[in-house]
Order: C-alpha cells, then structure tokens, then sequence
C-alpha cells in the first residue's frame, strides 16, 4: 500500500508543478490525486470506521482553513471594489527610482502582512504600472514587490497562507510568531533591497501618463474610506478575537465579514440596484479565487492521507537520520518550495513532526513559517505572489532567474542566519 500511495502523490505532485507544461489546472490535479489517496487507503484498510474517522478529523482541519480563506479573500474583494486600496496607494510620492522603490517595499511588507502577499502584490504591481512609463523600471519593482510580499506575510499570522495553515494549526500563535518573524523576514527584504538600491542609484522615473488622469470613481470619498477601514479591522482583529474567545480563526473572519456586509448594504441601501450590484458582497463572493480553495482543499486531504498512513512520520525519522540537524532540515524545505508549491510542503511537514514532540512556538515552526514563506522568492513561479506578477507584468522566469533570484536566495539565508542567532541570543 505505501508504495502505492507515494507514487500516487508524486505522480500527482508532479503534475502540480508541471502545471504550465501539461495545461492542467493544479486544481483539477490536486483533486483527483485527494479523491485516489483516500480511496486507495479505505480499500486496503477493509474497516469504514477507523477510515471516516480519519476523514472527518482531516476534513475539520481542511474546513478551518477553508473557511477562513473564503473570508478573507471575500473582504480583501469589498475593498478592492469600493477602491479602498488608494487610501494607501494615493500617498505614495517620490522623485527618484530609488526613493520610489523604497517605499513600494516599505509599503508592500507591511500590508502583506495585514492582508496577504497574494492580495498586496496584485495591488502594488498594479499601482506600479500606473505610475512607470519604462517597462525595465516596472520590471524591477515587480521582482522587489514579489520578495518584500513574502518576506512580509511570513511573520504574519494572516499574512501568508503557510504562516496561517500553522496558526490555525496551534503550531505558532500570534505575538510570538510576529515578535519572532519580523526582523528575519525584514533582513530577507533589506539585503535584495539594497542591491537593487545600488543598481538604481542616480536614475529618475518616468510618470506613467495613465497616472496623471483622473480615473473614473465608482464610490465616493466617504464610502470607499468606510469599507476600507472596517475591513482592514476585519481582517486585523482576528488575532484578538481568537485570543479573546479561543474559538477557531475562521468564526472571527466570518464575523468581520458579517459586519463588512452590514456596513456596505446600510452604505449603498438607497442607490438604485444597477450602481450597487458590482460592489455587494454577493458580487465579491463570485469574484474570489475558488479555483485556489479547491486547490487548498485538494492538497490538504492528499497529505492527511500520508499522514494517517504513517509515511509522513517514516520520512521524518528518515531525515532525522540522514540529515541530522533540524535547521538544515527546514532549510532545505525551504528551498524545495521554491521549485514547488509551499502549501503541501508545509502540509506535509505538519504530518511529519507531532506537537508532542515539537509544542506551539518552538524553532521547529517559526522557522519552518519562515522557510516556507520566503523561500518561493527565489524562482518567480515559487510562490502565489510571483505568479501574479509573472502575470501580471508578463515577467520571463529566465530573467528573474538572473536578475533576482540570487538576490533573493541571499536574502534567505540572510534572514534565516539572524533568526537561528536570535534564537541562540535568548536561550
């Protein structure tokens, strides 16, 4: 059986990344192989019990996450519809490239970590390509935009999918993970940063003429700062409300949207139903991602399969064995989930180490949210954030490889080098 269900997860996790060669969506992918694991371990159980009670204890994990994605991808879509995202975009000023590029990460690795680095890349490639003529300039915001994304929404605990699949876990919780994360994952930023800095010295940027219009506003003032405040609330009281309640991540995401939807029918109640029907939250709801979820769902099931096996416990002492060093171990998850999608790694790492033996908040899982977070910098196609630039942008993944991803593997071990001395430091 076990030879059997790990040449069903490669086959399945090859497809994954191979996702732009074969043109099958990882969706469809990550589904299929779910539905086969599950099958395949039933079968050679030959007891129902033990096989859905294993289910259901994996879909309850997998339904949290769920849930808590559709939340907040479903608010992040209420701001981006009432406009909310240029009450912080509208302020950014700056005369030289360097300045400019400054601020764009500033700004991208504080707001991946309120929102998330899939969201705010959208967001600042987007700004960008509204206020830079020369497509090289462009290029080189998007590739800083891409790490200073990652970089800010691994010490979050909303901020990166991994960072949250481990808060939603028990594996790290909010204050330290925050307090423990930030200044890694800001060094992580700060080294490509300042080499792009030098390379920039001295030049000037063209405004994009598309900025110096008048766009056409869709809410008023007052609207589009009372979504985009009551969201940003939404979002960033979870950590409380979970704190405060120790019900699940989700039920707070849940209740802020609930309250997001509240405030935005009572705001637009009486215009006609022509000018509401493109910001309700019935209209977010079907622009979301869903094909991600399933994907997420997929992926979460296949490797609860593995776990429940065993095997993921058997590949655990495995590297224990061979490697040794458990710092070296998560490094180099780290660095796989640049090839790979870091959602199954860190899935898979979740099934590989027990929280008996590694309790909340331990190196184990910081620095695995770490790895897992910034490590898909280093290839363009590494992470969620960088295939929405790459899309965005158009950006070639041969000149990201030479522009950028030494700089962000630097950054990695940048980062992860001053966490491992942080942690010596105060133990």
């Amino acid at each position: 059986m076990y030879a059997v269900l790990i040449c069903v997860f490669v086959l399945a996790y090859a497809a994954i990344a191979l996702e732009e060669i074969i043109k099958v969506n990882k969706s469809a992918t990550g589904l299929l192989g779910a539905i086969i694991l599950w099958t395949i371990y039933s079968l050679s159980m030959g007891e129902a019990f033990p096989v859905d009670e294993k289910l259901n204890e994996s879909l309850i994990d997998t339904a949290q996450i769920v849930f808590f994605l559709i939340g907040a991808m479903t608010v992040v879509e209420v701001v981006d519809s009432h406009d909310g995202f240029e009450v912080i975009t509208s302020r950014i000023r700056a005369r030289s490239m360097v300045a400019l590029i400054w601020i764009i990460a500033g700004v991208t690795f504080f707001l991946s970590a309120i929102l998330d680095n899939l969201t705010t890349t959208i967001v600042m490639v987007s700004l960008c390509r509204k206020l830079v003529e020369d497509r090289n300039d462009r290029l080189m915001l998007a590739g800083i935009v891409v790490i200073a994304a990652n970089a800010g929404g691994a010490w979050s605990p909303i901020g990166d999918v991994t960072t949250t699949m481990l808060w939603i876990g028990g594996e790290v919780t909010t204050i330290p993970i925050m307090t423990g994360l930030f200044l890694p994952s800001l060094v992580n930023m700060m080294v490509p940063l300042a080499a792009v800095s030098l390379m920039m010295r001295g030049r000037k940027f063209e405004l994009a003429s598309m900025a110096t219009g008048e766009s056409a506003k869709i809410t008023t003032d007052m609207e589009r700062n009372v979504v985009f405040f009551v969201g940003l609330a939404a979002l960033v009281s979870v950590p409380m409300f979970k704190a405060i309640t120790h019900l699940p991540p989700f039920m707070g995401i849940l209740l802020g949207l609930g309250i997001l939807w509240l405030v935005a029918d009572l705001i637009h109640r009486d215009k006609p139903y022509e000018e509401r029907e493109t910001m309700t939250i019935a209209n977010a709801l079907a622009r979301i991602d869903m094909s991600a979820i399933v994907f997420f769902i997929g992926i979460l099931l296949a490797v609860a399969v593995l776990s429940h096996s065993g095997i993921l416990s058997a590949l655990a002492a495995w590297l224990d064995e061979t490697v040794g060093r458990l710092d070296v171990i998560v490094l180099i998850i780290g660095l796989v989930s640049a090839v790979v999608d870091n959602v199954p790694m860190v899935a898979a790492a979740m099934g590989m180490y027990g929280m008996d033996q590694y309790p909340a908040d331990s190196f184990l899982w910081e620095f695995m949210a770490y790895c897992a977070g910034t490590g898909g910098s280093i290839l363009i196609i590494g992470s969620a954030a960088g295939v929405a630039a790459m899309g965005i942008e158009k950006i070639d993944f041969l000149w990201y490889l030479r522009k950028f991803s030494w700089l962000a593997l630097l950054g990695y071990f940048a980062g992860a080098l001053v966490y491992i001395v942080e942690k010596e430091v105060m133990f």
